[in-house]
């Protein structure tokens, strides 16, 4: 599989320009860079005898990001004043107050079942960090998505954990990760080396140091509805090594439905234009009303309705219990998507809120058969489900 340096960074300095707005001298730099940018990609990907469609998950999402930018569209900042308010913005400390929340998570997940008031007291330390971020956002007068990457990359994970349901589901995740790592260890003799794992808001799968002294593991947050199986993978590809099985685990389930709704989930958290439901083309509120009609006896109680700030090429939307918020990625606001399409993606996550969670030995199920029966009545799911599946592989 082609790897190919430097498009993640692209595609979030792409981003980061977007978010911001253009100066009207630079548009037909922006422009000829994206082109450049996008040929470049296509030209390595054909001298490889491959396409941008087989690229690894996160490269093939930057070259579909860049590929779909509208050039002929594109957000211009009016004057002087609106490129100060957007300015990004650096939180002095963040890594380190991330770091001291880690250490305290690792301490808990020590014992499946943590002290509650040493839980309530780690609640109330990430309630206070992220309340802290947001009015220094709200006193520059901008909001978190105007954050740098790194501090909105932290910020928005500790804002995933202030819900508590993601608390409970971390720490017990991070009990798994640690208990799975120190059997190994055990069985490997190496008793005296000194283990900490950690669950976070990263850019890859995972990643781990590991000497005769120490071994540190660092796993997306996004496996935190993982197997058993597939945290073992996850913990040997860092203390044992790569192996075919362990990397075919790991890649199946980083594909995963269960996957990309955590990780998406944490990428909308700063990424959200505003709560209005009118978008460009399609209307949120007009198609709850429709569907809340024909599928929910117009007795579903109307969820907050928003638009994201990014397109995504593998998610189309997400509910935010916790909020009780619908967000539905900006890629479905086109004229070229059909209505119905997005109407099914809004279904989707409406019934979310409809059917709620279900626990099942510690591990959170949301697509339960009864959950599935349901969403299978959309009156043109088999269509819809097929463009997205098209989307998802960029055909479309």
């Amino acid at each position: 599989m082609i790897k190919i340096r430097g498009i993640l960074k692209t595609a979030q300095t792409v981003q980061d320009d977007l978010r911001n707005g253009l100066s009207t001298q630079k548009v037909a730099e922006f422009k000829q860079f994206i082109k450049s940018s996008v040929e470049t990609i296509e030209r390595l990907c054909a001298e490889a005898k491959t396409t941008p469609h087989n690229l690894p998950r996160r490269s093939r999402e930057a070259y579909y990001f860049l590929k779909g930018i509208d050039l002929g569209n594109l957000p211009i900042a009016s004057s002087q004043a609106t490129q100060t308010q957007v300015a990004s913005i650096s939180i002095k400390n963040i890594k380190a107050q991330q770091n001291t929340i880690l250490e305290k998570i690792f301490n808990l997940a020590s014992t499946a079942n943590p002290n509650s008031a040493e839980i309530q007291q780690l609640a109330h330390t990430l309630i206070k960090t992220v309340t802290t971020i947001e009015k220094i956002c709200f006193n520059q007068q901008t909001t978190p998505a105007n954050l740098t990457r790194s501090s909105r990359q932290i910020y928005s994970w500790m804002k995933f954990l202030t819900d508590e349901q993601n608390l409970q589901l971390h720490l017990i995740s991070t009990y798994r990760v640690r208990q799975i790592a120190q059997e190994i260890l055990n069985k490997h003799q190496q008793t005296s080396v000194k283990l900490t794992t950690e669950l976070t808001n990263l850019a890859g799968l995972y990643k781990g140091k590991k000497s005769s002294t120490f071994a540190h593991i660092s796993i997306s947050e996004g496996f935190i509805n993982a197997s058993d199986e597939v945290l073992q993978a996850l913990v040997k590809s860092v203390l044992d090594g790569k192996s075919q099985d362990s990397t075919r685990l790991i890649r199946s389930f980083a594909n995963s439905e269960e996957y990309s709704s955590v990780v998406l989930m944490i990428d909308l958290i700063a990424e959200v234009i505003s709560e209005n439901p009118q978008g460009k083309f399609y209307n949120l509120d007009e198609l709850f009303n429709k569907l809340n009609y024909e599928y929910f006896g117009a007795n579903l109680v109307k969820p907050r309705l928003a638009w994201s700030k990014i397109n995504t090429y593998r998610k189309f939307g997400h509910y935010e219990p916790a909020r009780d918020r619908v967000v539905m990625s900006l890629t479905l606001d086109n004229a070229n998507i059909p209505e119905f399409v997005t109407e099914f993606v809004l279904f989707h996550e409406l019934l979310h809120k409809y059917h709620g969670t279900k626990w099942v030995n510690g591990r959170r199920m949301v697509h339960t058969p009864e959950f599935r029966a349901d969403e299978s009545r959309f009156k043109l799911y088999a269509e819809a489900q097929r463009w997205l599946q098209k989307l998802a592989s960029g055909e479309s």
